[in-house]
C-alpha cells in the first residue's frame, strides 16, 4: 500500500493494465476511484491523528490539575498536622465521654490467680479530664487493675467501661480511645526509634503526613532527636520508657493508662513528661497512672486511689484521701504502719 502521495506512473500503469484498462489519455475510472479512495483514507487518518492529539492534551491537562490538587491538599494537611503538633497532644473527640459519665468505670471487678486474689471486687469511677493516681505497696494489685482496664487481662467478674463502652463487649472501640504504657513493656526493639513511632502511628490509622509530623514533635518533646536513628535495642531503660510513652501518645487518645511511667527516667526528662501530661489533661484528656512516688502523686494528681492486698481502701480527691495530713502518712496508716525493726540489733555492730 502506498502511504503518501499519488500513485507513481509505473504503478498506476501496472495497476490499470492488470484490470484490463487501456492507459491512454482518456479518464480511467479505476484510477480515479483508487485516487479518491486513497485521498479519503488519508483525510481520515489525519483527522484521527488530530482527535488523538486533542485527547492526549486533555488527559495531560487533567493529570496536571489532579497532581496540583493533591499537592495542595497534602500541603494543607501537613500545615494542619504541624500546627496540631506544635499545640501538643490533645485527646481525640471520637467517642468522647461526658463529664457525668466518667472516663473509666470499674464495677465489682475481681481477678484471681489460682488461690491468690489479686483484685477483690474493686469499684472505681475515674472522672474525665482527671490526673488519676493509683498507689499501693508491691503486690497490691495495681498492675493487675491497669491491665484489666486496658484489656490485657480479662477480669473474673465485674465490668469495665471506657467512655461508656464495655472493654470486653466492644474491645476495638474501647482500645481506640486508649494509649497504654504497660508494666514490663515489650517493644519491637529491632526497629529504630523513628520506625517504631511511625509503625505505632500507622497502626492506629493515622495518615503518612500526620504520622511524620507527630514523630518529629514527639521526639523533640521527649529529647530523643539524637536517638531516633538508632535501634531501640540499644536504648537505655529510661530512653526505652520515653519512646514507649511517645508511642502511647502518638494517636492522641482519650485516655492514657500508664504503669510506672517515670521509673528509670531522669529528673529533667520526668519534668518534661509531666508538663506534657498536664497540658494533655488541661485539654480534656484523662491520665491514669500507678506510682510509688507519693510526693509526685500528691503534687501532680488531682484524684487518687489506694489499693492494698487487692482491696480498694480509699479513693477520691487528693485532699479527701490524705485527710489533713500528707498522702504518705495516710498511705502508711492504711497499709499498717511502719514495720518494727526488732531483731535487727546485730546490724548495729560491725563484723570487722
Amino acid at each position: 500500500m502506498v502511504v503518501d502521495g499519488d500513485f507513481p506512473d509505473g504503478d498506476s500503469a501496472e495497476l490499470t493494465s492488470s484490470h484490463g484498462v487501456d492507459t491512454n489519455d482518456e479518464p480511467n475510472p479505476v484510477k480515479t476511484w483508487l485516487r479518491a479512495t486513497w485521498s479519503r483514507t488519508r483525510q481520515g487518518i489525519a483527522s484521527q491523528r488530530e482527535k488523538l492529539a486533542v485527547r492526549a492534551a486533555e488527559r495531560a491537562s487533567a493529570r496536571d490539575a489532579a497532581k496540583e490538587a493533591r499537592a495542595t491538599e497534602a500541603a494543607e494537611k501537613r500545615a494542619r498536622a504541624e500546627e496540631e503538633a506544635r499545640q501538643g497532644p490533645t485527646p481525640s473527640d471520637t467517642n468522647a465521654p461526658s463529664e457525668a459519665q466518667g472516663a473509666v468505670t470499674l464495677s465489682g471487678v475481681s481477678k484471681s490467680f489460682g488461690d491468690t486474689v489479686a483484685v477483690a471486687s474493686v469499684d472505681l469511677d475515674i472522672p474525665s479530664g482527671s490526673f488519676y493516681g493509683i498507689v499501693g505497696p508491691n503486690g497490691a494489685g495495681k498492675t493487675t487493675t491497669l491491665s484489666m482496664i486496658t484489656g490485657l487481662l480479662r477480669p473474673d467478674s465485674g465490668t469495665i467501661t471506657v467512655g461508656g463502652t464495655n472493654v470486653w463487649d466492644d474491645p476495638a472501640t474501647s482500645k481506640r480511645m486508649m494509649g497504654t504504657l504497660p508494666d514490663r513493656m515489650r517493644l519491637f526493639d529491632r526497629l529504630t526509634g523513628a520506625q517504631l513511632l511511625y509503625y505505632s502511628g500507622v497502626l492506629r490509622g493515622l495518615d503518612n503526613v500526620t504520622v511524620r509530623a507527630r514523630v518529629k514533635s514527639l521526639t523533640r518533646a521527649f529529647g530523643l532527636e539524637d536517638a531516633v536513628g538508632r535501634l531501640v535495642s540499644d536504648y537505655s531503660a529510661g530512653m526505652s520508657k520515653k519512646i514507649a510513652l511517645a508511642c502511647a501518645l502518638i494517636h492522641s487518645p482519650r485516655v492514657l493508662v500508664l504503669d510506672e511511667p517515670f521509673e528509670s527516667v531522669d529528673p529533667v526528662s520526668a519534668a518534661s513528661i509531666t508538663e506534657i501530661l498536664q497540658k494533655y489533661v488541661e485539654n480534656g484528656g484523662t491520665v491514669i497512672l500507678s506510682s510509688h512516688g507519693m510526693d509526685f502523686i500528691e503534687r501532680v494528681c488531682d484524684n487518687v486511689a489506694i489499693i492494698v492486698g487487692g482491696e480498694l481502701l480509699a479513693q477520691g480527691t487528693i485532699d479527701d484521701v490524705r485527710d489533713g495530713g500528707t498522702l504518705e502518712e495516710r498511705f502508711i496508716s492504711l497499709v499498717g504502719g511502719r514495720k518494727a525493726t526488732e531483731d535487727l540489733e546485730w546490724l548495729h555492730s560491725f563484723s570487722d
